[in-house]
């Protein structure tokens, strides 16, 4: 089966005035996921990595992509397709937390 990367962007302000119920729902989907074999994570802090022309690598802190909205955590999961994929992760806490989620196909 498919998978596919999500990126749930969201802050603590947005998920603080999104309903008690709304939100039960929403962890409800994650552990839904979750029984379904997802790989589903909060996000730390990243640390970016490069290794020019394979010469040396070098780290630095903090990310190297730049959001209205912090990265709040990451899954990876099965679908049919786009549209399952979608369909899934509209229910999850960023999602319906006035955040924002991004769905990948991996190919």
């Amino acid at each position: 089966m498919p998978k596919f990367l999500t990126i749930g962007y969201g802050d603590r302000a947005g998920y603080d005035r999104t309903s008690q119920p709304v939100r039960d729902a929403a962890h409800a989907q994650d552990a839904k996921l979750r029984s379904e074999g997802a790989l589903i994570g909060i996000a730390g802090t990243p640390v970016q990595v490069r290794n020019p022309e394979a010469a040396g690598t070098e780290t630095r802190e903090g990310p190297f992509m730049s959001s209205t909205l912090p990265v709040a955590g990451f899954a990876v999961i099965e679908a049919a397709d786009l549209a399952e994929a979608v369909e899934k992760a509209s229910g999850v806490p960023c999602a319906v937390a006035h955040g924002v989620v991004e769905v990948w196909p991996l190919e």
